[in-house]
């Protein structure tokens, strides 16, 4: 369920664009956990003198994107959050909020929720993970290039494991709306073999996510 104030001012964000393909792509950041493994409020914790979830908002805010859709679910903080985030880098009108009524699933629940509140004519969508708050931007207009040039789906790499966020091209978004349990987009991006685009990545941000309390240090 979208929130009406915030996805209203997304949506007009969101017209722009015309027929380019460039133009039309969306960031989605999965916000909908409860941190288990954390101990619950994982997202909302403390991390460089704001909240965890802030490195992956500023992230998908400095994405070539025309909006940014924030799923929430198990931590009411996240909503606030973002709301600060979106408001303190002047970009209110580009934040959609979105709840995942289902999160409790797992991760599919609240991918399901964000790619169905896109726009019908998004051409891709950026899928930032919540607890990543380490996303180099400079490796964003890379995926971007990628994907518009005729990748599926393009993917950071570095130290030859591939990282986040990925970039899904609009055609792989019905097999994104038909996952479920906790596994994300893995099998999608599995399926799609040599087809996807691997970028390298300028340091390992990409890969670093936070699980426990301890890891906040690593950030």
């Amino acid at each position: 369920m979208a929130t009406g104030g915030d996805t209203k001012a997304g949506a007009e964000g969101g017209g722009e664009g015309g027929g380019d393909p460039a133009g039309r792509l969306e960031a989605v950041v999965l916000a909908g956990g409860f941190g288990a493994r954390f101990g619950g409020g994982k997202l909302s914790a403390a991390w460089r003198g704001g909240a965890l979830i802030d490195g992956a908002l500023a992230a998908a805010f400095a994405a070539p994107a025309r909006a940014v859709t924030v799923v929430t679910g198990a931590d009411p903080a996240v909503a606030d959050a973002a709301r600060a985030v979106a408001a303190a880098r002047g970009e209110a009108r580009r934040l959609r909020l979105v709840h995942a009524a289902d999160h409790a699933e797992g991760m599919a629940a609240t991918l399901r929720a964000g790619i169905a509140a896109l726009p019908a004519d998004a051409a891709g969508a950026f899928v930032f993970l919540g607890d990543m708050p380490r996303i180099p931007a400079a490796v964003l207009p890379a995926l971007a290039a990628a994907v518009t040039a005729g990748a599926p789906a393009a993917a950071p790499t570095w130290a030859g494991q591939r990282g986040h966020p990925v970039l899904f091209a609009a055609a792989l978004f019905p097999g994104l709306l038909a996952l479920t349990g906790d596994e994300g987009a893995r099998t999608v991006l599995r399926a799609l073999g040599p087809a996807l685009a691997l970028v390298e990545a300028p340091d390992d941000g990409v890969l670093f996510d936070v699980d426990t309390p301890g890891q906040l240090a690593g950030g």
